[in-house]
């Protein structure tokens, strides 16, 4: 059977397909239009489908709309209580009137598609579906409890359960307007970043911190039993002014930060541990926006009572497309696969590729061993565009479209930072094999193919990886398997040239630009930023011979 998953409803959105049980393509509509995250995260967007995902899933397949047996789209608009505290009564039957309309939108953008066919999935319920049926087995067992805490769904801001045999068991739901993901976009706008967006660089800002106000924040955020959390409203202005887009971050704001972040911490650890009593379940699947949030992750992991902790590396709202899919194939009676990986995106042939570069009139060439090429441009300290294989369904860099580096010279920080324009406080990732791992990272788990956690980076390491390690001696690492023999072989050529077993990698896209997808987008990324070498397919373009033409 073959079920498409659609995101539309807030941001982020996404389409995903599964068929026969099996994820076969995923994508955010973000690497089509080029736009960040896709659409802006108001209302009034919410009839934004993502057209460009949805065909390219179905093309990349071979199917068309009359094929799909069923097709979900992530919000079930029955759920809304407008009279509910945190929804804009102004605007919210706008956004429910738009997510009834779905099926006949759908109809529209998907000429064939019976509008019958469409099913609105609770958006929690979407979420928990992408961690818990996309979970991994351990040592053969699936079942596993589940988690989801995020912004907003319909009415609730997150959802406790537990799949056993393929179903979803919902113990716990908290409703609006009690909710750690909108506190915590509040404090995201307050400290003059975009809301339901750059939350990552409050997390990454709250290591500069101290938590002086962290008995503040226990009075305001607590935990209620049941599963449940109480939040009260925060006047963040009473504990640091708040900053402007282009203002200067102080150290008020890192500290308001750092007490957010450890309450938060604080809170889910109690939420998680009241599951497994409730649950006895051994391991935890997480999904929702705060579980992109990788130092809580590892609070979880480590402290927590779970002997296993996965989280969706789509742990967004894109990630609901997903979910969806996967809901209606395990409710159609289908045996659904875990998730093999989030290489879901599109790809593109060597042919393909090569006519890229001819038609862009540069000078390339194919090396006899691209990992030893791109391994000795890194130990010289150049900067590498890394473009192969099929694009990542999520917000992670993960080997697909990436920049990489080296992690030797300290000053490579801000030169990342500076080519991408990021703020200098936030850290870029170390990517190592995963056999290696354990002798350099510890505390967090390992493996950690989706850079979803941080680790420790052991003191004898500090100072030979110095541009991966995070102020407060972390990194947020990213494993590669054996089985990635490409990644892994330019690692092994890479330490056989430095002696250290790690790279850099870092998403290749430049500020306020989702990451590149096609052939295109990485030769104009790779053409408008002081990027030294271009790994693109089997082919290699050098900023030294920009101004030839051809194959070398």
């Amino acid at each position: 059977m073959r079920f498409l998953g659609v995101n539309a409803v807030f941001h982020d959105p996404a389409a995903a397909l599964v068929v026969d049980g099996e994820i076969v393509a995923a994508a955010e509509e973000e690497r089509f239009n080029r736009r960040k995250h896709g659409k802006r995260p108001v209302p009034f967007s919410a009839w934004e489908l993502p057209e460009q995902a949805m065909r390219w899933c179905l093309e990349s397949a071979g199917i068309t709309p009359a094929d799909l047996d069923g097709v979900a789209y992530s919000y079930d608009p029955s759920l809304v209580k407008p009279e509910q505290e945190r929804l804009d009564p102004a605007w919210e039957d706008l956004r429910t009137l738009y997510a009834r309309r779905a099926p006949a939108f759908l109809a529209t953008a998907l000429p064939g598609l019976d509008p019958d066919r469409v099913h609105h999935v609770p958006h929690h319920v979407a979420h928990a579906a992408s961690a818990g049926l996309a979970a991994p087995a351990a040592h053969g067992e699936r079942d596993c409890a589940v988690f989801v805490a995020d912004g907003r769904g319909e009415d609730a801001a997150h959802l406790a359960g537990a799949y056993r045999g393929g179903g979803l068991e919902i113990l716990a739901r908290q409703g609006l307007p009690h909710s750690l993901g909108l506190i915590y976009e509040d404090l995201t706008d307050h400290l003059g970043f975009q809301r339901s967006s750059d939350e990552y660089k409050v997390m990454a800002l709250a290591s500069s911190g101290t938590p002086r106000f962290i008995g503040e924040m226990r009075e305001l955020i607590a935990t209620t039993g049941e599963g449940g959390v109480r939040v009260d409203p925060v006047d963040f202005a009473a504990f640091a002014k708040r900053r402007s887009r282009d203002g200067e971050v102080a150290a008020e704001h890192a500290d308001l930060a750092a007490s957010m972040q450890q309450r938060l911490e604080e809170v889910l650890l109690e939420l998680v541990s009241w599951l497994h009593r409730e649950t006895g379940l051994a391991r935890l699947a997480m999904a929702g926006g705060v579980a992109l949030n990788c130092v809580a992750n590892t609070r979880i992991a480590a402290e927590g009572p779970f002997e296993d902790v996965w989280v969706q590396p789509a742990a967004g709202d894109a990630g609901t497309a997903l979910g969806g899919a996967l809901h209606l194939a395990r409710s159609a009676g289908e045996d659904v696969a875990p998730m093999a990986g989030a290489d879901l995106g599109r790809g593109w042939s060597e042919a393909e590729l090569a006519a890229a570069l001819e038609e862009a009139d540069l000078a390339y060439e194919r090396p006899d061993d691209l990992a030893d090429t791109v391994a000795a441009a890194l130990a010289r300290d150049e900067l590498v565009a890394w473009f192969q294989g099929r694009s990542e369904y999520g917000p992670r860099a993960l080997g697909r479209r990436s920049l990489l580096a080296n992690p030797t010279r300290a000053g490579n920080l801000d030169r990342i930072n500076a080519v991408k324009g990021r703020e200098s406080f936030r850290p870029v990732a170390p990517m190592v094999p995963t056999d290696r791992a354990g002798d350099i990272f510890s505390r967090g788990p390992l493996p950690s193919p989706y850079m979803l956690f941080v680790h420790d980076v052991a003191e004898r390491w500090r100072e030979r990886i110095p541009a991966v390690v995070h102020t407060d001696g972390t990194a947020r690492v990213q494993t590669v398997d054996a089985g990635e023999q490409l990644l892994t072989r330019l690692l092994h050529r890479f330490e056989a040239r430095t002696g250290v077993p790690v790279v850099i990698n870092t998403s290749l896209n430049t500020a306020g630009r989702p990451m590149v997808d096609s052939p295109r987008d990485a030769l104009e990324c790779f053409g408008s930023s002081p990027v030294d070498l271009l790994a693109i397919g089997p082919f290699v373009v050098r900023r030294s011979r920009l101004n030839g033409r051809g194959r070398g």
